[in-house]
């Protein structure tokens, strides 16, 4: 997986993909934003991902104060992301890669291990894109807990 990434300085591949309501959301429409957090994660509303989530939902204002975007990415349905969007009372947008396109084109999607067991999902990576829809940073093994801080120390370098 980690070798297939795109490559901090090259253009984000760009996807159309709909979110937690239905809606079409298409990366290049936040051009101009002071960045996009684009985030990856296997499952919603398990364990990991409800600490991942929480930590974005948590610093939402200070996202909002950079002008910077966060777009969750999940194969989950529309149906699961708008559950789970609810149930957490997150503020930004879950999108559904059900056909795993867009994380096969980013490089998240790939074999994985549990319990001994293989099977094909969507690794947890994050990548902030500038205003240009450039690859600032790539996060490629992100741990939950305390991710959107450490994502917030980086935006600093980038906003």
């Amino acid at each position: 997986m980690a070798d297939t990434l795109p490559a901090v300085g090259t253009p984000a591949p760009d996807f159309t993909l709909e979110d937690q309501t239905g809606s079409p959301v298409t990366l290049s429409d936040f051009r101009g934003k002071q960045a996009v957090v684009l985030y990856f994660y296997p499952k919603a509303d398990t364990s990991g991902c409800t600490v991942e989530a929480s930590g974005f939902r948590d610093a939402y204002a200070d996202y909002q104060a950079l002008n910077v975007a966060i777009l969750g990415v999940s194969p989950d349905p529309v149906k699961a992301l708008a559950k789970f969007t609810h149930k957490y009372n997150l503020p930004f947008r879950l999108l559904a890669d059900v056909e795993h396109h867009c994380s096969e084109a980013y490089g998240v999607w790939g074999e994985k291990t549990f319990m001994g067991r293989k099977y094909m999902g969507v690794h947890r990576v994050t990548f902030l894109i500038d205003r240009e829809g450039v690859i600032r940073k790539v996060f490629p093994k992100v741990k939950p807990e305390g991710h959107s801080v450490e994502v917030l120390e980086a935006l600093k370098e980038i906003v």
